[in-house]
């Protein structure tokens, strides 16, 4: 998993893929799932770096805030 505070404030499908160590296919489904900070720019599908931090968060409990 890559830093959170290196990661750019908009990741696309494949950012998303890289940081989470998953496929580009399982980034998708993240980002259809119901949810999950999905940003829509047209057909573009995007997650904020912050929301995906919180939703990591809720989801599983661990904190990535800066310097952890």
């Amino acid at each position: 998993m890559t830093a959170f505070e290196n990661l750019p404030n908009v990741l696309s499908a494949e950012q998303l893929a890289q940081t989470l160590g998953i496929s580009r296919a399982g980034a998708y489904q993240l980002l259809h799932s119901e949810g999950f900070p999905t940003l829509r720019i047209g057909k573009r599908m995007l997650v904020p770096r912050d929301k995906l931090a919180e939703w990591i968060e809720k989801n599983t409990g661990v904190s990535h805030a800066a310097g952890e």
